[in-house]
Parts: C-alpha cells; structure tokens; sequence
C-alpha cells in the first residue's frame, strides 16, 4: 500500500500526536493578537500620564529632573520611571507587527513598500501635527523635536531594507546595536553651539542624530536650534530590528511560545540585574550607595533613556515580555482587559490624540485657577525658561490623567471599530 502523504502542518496547525494523546490546543489565525494589543494598550496609556506631569506638574514645569535622587520623592521618581517602559515597548512591539504582516500572507516586497512609506508618513507626522500637539505653536522657524515617532519612522525605513536578509543577520544587526552602542558614550559634540564643535558641522549634525539626545541645531542659516532630537536613532533602529525577529515566535503553538515568551524574558531582566550589579558597561551613570536603602535601589533602577543604554533596554523589555506571557494565558475578556486592548489597537490616533488632549487640560486647569495661561502656546524658540507660579501637585496630575483616558476611550473605541469593520488601504497608516 502507498504510503499517504505527510499532512501540510503549518505553525497553526494542531501537532501531530499519537491516538490515545489530547492534542495541545494552538490559537486559529486571527487578523490581531490581543495579547500583543493588550500591552500596547497598557504602555500607551501608561505614557499619557508621563506627557501630563509634563503640562500640569509645577516641579515639571520648572525643568526639575523626577529621577534627580538629591531633588526627588520615591512616588515622583516613580511617576516617571514607570512610563520609561512605554517607547521600548512601544518600538519593539512595531518590529513584531511588521514580521506578523508577513505571516499573514504578505510578500517582502508589498512590506517592504508599507514600511518606507508609513516610515516617511510618522517622520511628516512629527514634524506637523505632533509638534502641533506639544507646542501649540506652528512657529515655522522650528521644525520640531525629534521624538518615538521619527524615530519609528526612520526605523521603519530601514527594516524594509532589512527584512530581505536572513533573520539571524537581522537579530545579529539588532541585538549587537542594543549590546554595543554603550561603546560610544564618551564621543560627544558641542552641535551649534559654538566655534570649538570638535568635528566638522556636518558630522557633528549627524552624531546627533544618531546617538546623542536633547541636542539642536540650526539649518539654513537660523541662529537658534530648528530641530532638537530627543530620540537619536541608535539603538532604536537595533529595538525595531530585534522585535522583528521577535515576531518568528508567534508562529509557534500557545504552549511552546508561552514557554519561550518566559525564557526570553526572565533572561534578559536576569541580565540586568546582574550587569547593573557589576557597575562596569551598559550605562553612563553607574548606580551608587545612598543614604538608604531604598534610595540605593532607586540608583540601580535609574537608567539612561536618552538614548536609550543598554541596561536601560533590558530592565523595560524583559518585564515586558514576561507580562506578555502572562498575558498569552488569558482565555476571557474582561472589561478591564478589553479597555486596554482598545487603545493598544489604535497607538498612533491615541499618541497623536493625548497631545492635545494634556495640552488642553493644563490650559484649563491654568486658566480656571487663576495661572498664567499664554506660555502655553508659546513658541519653543521663544520659551527661554520656566515661568513663575505655574503647575500644580501630583494629585492633581492624576486626575488630570485620568481625565483625558476616559475623555479619549470613546474616540479610540469608535476608531478601532472603523478599523475593523473597514479595509481601506490608508486606514494601516493611522
């Protein structure tokens, strides 16, 4: 008798398994994975609060720094450490999204395309309406911060370059820029700042773009800084690289992808941990001993994301990836878990929307109070320091935050449900 032949058994598919075992249940394809939505959604709204402690909170607005241990409290330092899991996640999340479209039946060259053109969209998009949201202030004289979005849209370009090559050449590039660019701490340039800039203009231009944060300069003749880079784009272009590759283990079954989530994860906040506690590489501010305990421990904790070290990557992705294995055992929906989702399926309407949306509640806040309200919109070339007698408690950052969530949960929810009712090809760009 013929032999049958070897059944097609994708990564969806059940295993094979003897007669007498019960096979292992795998998720059916499904167009998203609610557990990857569900922690984007949790990041984004996570982030909203650090963007409203930005326009409310008074020490915020006076430029004191919330991880400055001499200047600090545990629960403001806390306030803000948390929301630094929000742009790692949020950038390595985009390169696993992008290797899922290709599980889903498109071809490199139609991915290839979606990234350099989405790329260049967030780049305009920053450069518009983001600064729009942040500055209330279409001042032409500057071009804008350089913040996650450009930063996710040059990374974009690049990965639609890079995905033609082998996946371990693309985790080789990705994880030896997260593991390397440390290296370079010490090269730094004085950008437009004076005649002693080290390089030539250009080149020093170009550094800061790529590894050295809160740096201006001007272009075409401007004196004062026309774009001011938050996000250098190393080593975020290696976070999208290595989430990319990342999204190869959401080809495997429930189990065994579950397993690995917590593999990956626990590995690389064990790392930290131990890297951070030898105090040699992987950050330029080494921890020290404080007065106490707890602050010693706020020290090990207090990366550098700007940009973003080593240790820094590894103390927010590897949390993240445990809780996204967590998160693979949930079999129902509650309410709490489908509000989270809903923002986590629409990120780029909801980042673009909480601009506004803490601008306009610290103008409010300002003006019902009796503050100073102009400084608001004024231009960031013409903001030259804090003003007196502005913001306001940590109290009343919260609500504030907690405002905006449940004044943009209807929009997004609207949003995300045009998204799924519609197909229309320029609904994938928002």
């Amino acid at each position: 008798m013929a032999a049958s032949p070897e059944p097609n058994r994708s990564s969806y598919d059940l295993p094979l398994v003897a007669a007498d075992q019960v096979p292992i249940p795998v998720e059916p394809k499904r167009g998203r994975l609610d557990s990857i939505d569900l922690l984007r959604g949790i990041v984004m709204v996570i982030m909203m609060l650090d963007h409203t402690r930005d326009f409310v909170h008074n020490a915020a607005l006076r430029f004191e720094d919330p991880t400055d241990l001499s200047t600090t409290n545990i629960f403001l330092f806390f306030t803000r450490w948390i929301t630094h899991f929000c742009a790692p996640v949020f950038v390595f999340l985009a390169g696993t999204s992008a290797y899922l479209q290709l599980a889903r039946g498109k071809s490199k060259a139609q991915l290839s395309w979606f990234l350099v053109t989405r790329g260049l969209w967030l780049i305009v998009l920053e450069l518009t309406i983001v600064k729009l949201g942040i500055a209330l202030n279409p001042d032409y004289r500057f071009l804008g911060f350089l913040q996650v979005i450009w930063v996710i849209g040059v990374s974009m370009m690049v990965l639609a370059a890079l995905i033609h090559l082998p996946k371990i050449v693309i985790a080789a590039f990705g994880l030896s820029m997260i593991a390397l660019h440390n290296l370079t701490d010490s090269f730094r340039v004085t950008s437009w700042r004076g005649p002693e800039t080290p390089v030539p203009d250009l080149r020093a231009k170009l550094w800061i773009l790529l590894h050295q944060a809160f740096e201006g300069f001007p272009i075409l003749g401007f004196p004062s800084p026309v774009v001011f880079v938050i996000y250098p784009l190393i080593p975020w272009i290696g976070v999208m690289a290595t989430g990319y590759v990342f999204g190869t283990i959401y080809q495997l079954n429930a189990q065994r992808r579950r397993r690995w989530l917590l593999i990956i994860g626990g590995a690389a906040t064990l790392l930290f941990v131990i890297i951070r506690a030898i105090n040699l590489y992987g950050d330029p501010s080494p921890w020290s001993r404080q007065d106490n305990f707890v602050f010693t421990a706020l020290s090990f904790l207090n990366t550098s994301k700007y940009p973003p070290s080593l240790l820094f990557l590894l103390m927010t992705l590897g949390p993240a990836i445990l809780f996204l294995a967590l998160f693979e055992g949930r079999s129902e929906r509650g309410r709490i878990t489908e509000f989270f989702i809903t923002f986590g399926r629409v990120p780029l309407f909801f980042y673009v929307l909480q601009w506004f949306t803490a601008h306009l509640l610290s103008i409010l806040l300002h003006a019902a109070f009796g503050k100073p309200v102009s400084w608001l919109w004024k231009s960031p070339i013409d903001f030259f320091g804090p003003t007196p007698g502005v913001g306001f408690n940590l109290a009343i950052v919260y609500l504030s935050w907690i405002t905006g969530i449940v004044l943009l949960y209807p929009l997004c929810k609207w949003f995300a449900g045009v998204k799924q009712r519609r197909r229309n090809w320029w609904l994938s760009y928002l």
